[in-house]
């Protein structure tokens, strides 16, 4: 008997101290998380909104005060604020950022506020599972930056936080509650980050498709940055493993990070071979891009490529006229805008092929 009455009372005790039903937080607050992705970098917010309930003109330097306080409880006297209620408000970066111009690793951190009028002190905590600010350690200090807070366009009666001016590569986090509003900004290197998740995502099932390799080398030309590793992941793309030794974009992407690098005549010795893969606007486009470099003689030879491979259609005869034209043979490019005009796609196409025509028999380039 006095066996199960011991059983009974520690089943009791372990109900008592461990069965916690769901309930609202303490004081009427609300749970809440705001996320938003700022480049390729996730930034995460979790947190309780206190209200004002009435205290207007009250929050701001009495419910919350200035400074770092004594809370009456935890082992610390010098407390900030929790920037929220109940638990602690907690913010997650997926990857290194800079806050306010000081840069941030990765993480999951405390966020916390010392409150002052004329300049509040932003705190991220490397210590994320204490309960608020009661427990507040500045050695767990991961960053400490000041920033200006302004009022607020109207009242806000929960407080909240908002992801604002996103541009690519940055967002305001901007916490509102009362007629106050304490923002602070978020950076990310948004090339360095794509690079990284390429690396990492190259070694997965995606490294396995050409097209990976080329969006990796892509980028890198069009930042004009990481161009012996682009030259490496350009050789992997056009290899007969992935199949990318018979495409054309393949070929014409390793041609563009030899360009970047200066080996000028190797990139035209690649974009020879990457010709014969080349479909009907994959070589259109490119003898435009070579006229637009300002290289008719290059431009004719893709432009004839194109039309001995798709003879008399609009496209390449549009792509000969342009590139006689660009050579100041007006007669011969006459010859084919002419071919063109009753194969126009549409009317706006007809009546542009009629304005080159007029140029034409004006002795007008129609690229210009």
């Amino acid at each position: 008997m006095r066996k199960l009455l011991l059983l009974l009372c520690t089943v009791s005790l372990y109900i008592t101290t461990n069965a916690q039903l769901t309930s609202l937080p303490s004081g009427g607050n609300k749970k809440a998380s705001v996320a938003e992705r700022i480049g390729i970098t996730d930034v995460t917010i979790h947190y309780d909104r206190p209200g004002v309930k009435g205290r207007d003109g009250k929050i701001w330097g009495e419910l919350i005060q200035p400074g770092f306080n004594d809370l009456g409880f935890g082992n610390t006297k010098q407390a900030p604020w929790r920037a929220g209620a109940n638990e602690n408000t907690t913010i997650q970066f997926s990857t290194d950022v800079k806050i306010e111009g000081q840069t941030l690793p990765a993480g999951k951190y405390a966020f916390f506020i010392a409150y002052d009028p004329n300049e509040c002190t932003l705190i991220f905590s490397k210590n994320s599972n204490s309960w608020g600010s009661f427990f507040y350690n500045p050695a767990e200090d991961a960053l400490r930056v000041k920033v200006k807070s302004v009022p607020a366009e109207k009242k806000v009666e929960w407080l909240k936080y908002e992801f604002t001016n996103q541009t690519e590569n940055s967002a305001t986090v901007a916490l509102q509650w009362e007629k106050l509003t304490i923002p602070f900004k978020v950076e990310v290197d948004l090339t360095e980050t794509q690079l990284a998740s390429f690396r990492s995502e190259l070694q997965t099932d995606k490294g396995f498709q050409w097209e990976a390799w080329v969006q990796a080398a892509q980028l890198c030309i069009d930042k004009n940055t990481n161009l012996e590793q682009a030259l490496l992941w350009a050789d992997t793309a056009v290899s007969v493993n992935f199949g990318g030794d018979k495409s054309f974009q393949t070929w014409s992407t390793k041609a563009q990070v030899l360009d970047k690098l200066g080996r000028n005549a190797e990139a035209a010795d690649i974009m020879k071979k990457a010709l014969p893969y080349g479909s009907l606007f994959e070589l259109h486009q490119y003898g435009r891009q070579l006229l637009q470099q300002k290289k008719p003689q290059d431009a004719l030879t893709v432009f004839k490529a194109n039309y001995d491979k798709n003879p008399n259609v609009f496209t390449t005869n549009m792509g000969m006229a342009r590139a006689y034209s660009a050579l100041g043979n007006y007669k011969e490019a006459l010859k084919y805008a002419m071919a063109a005009q009753p194969q126009a796609p549409d009317a706006a196409n007809k009546t542009n092929v009629a304005a080159m025509i007029e140029k034409l028999k004006a002795g007008t380039d129609i690229n210009q």
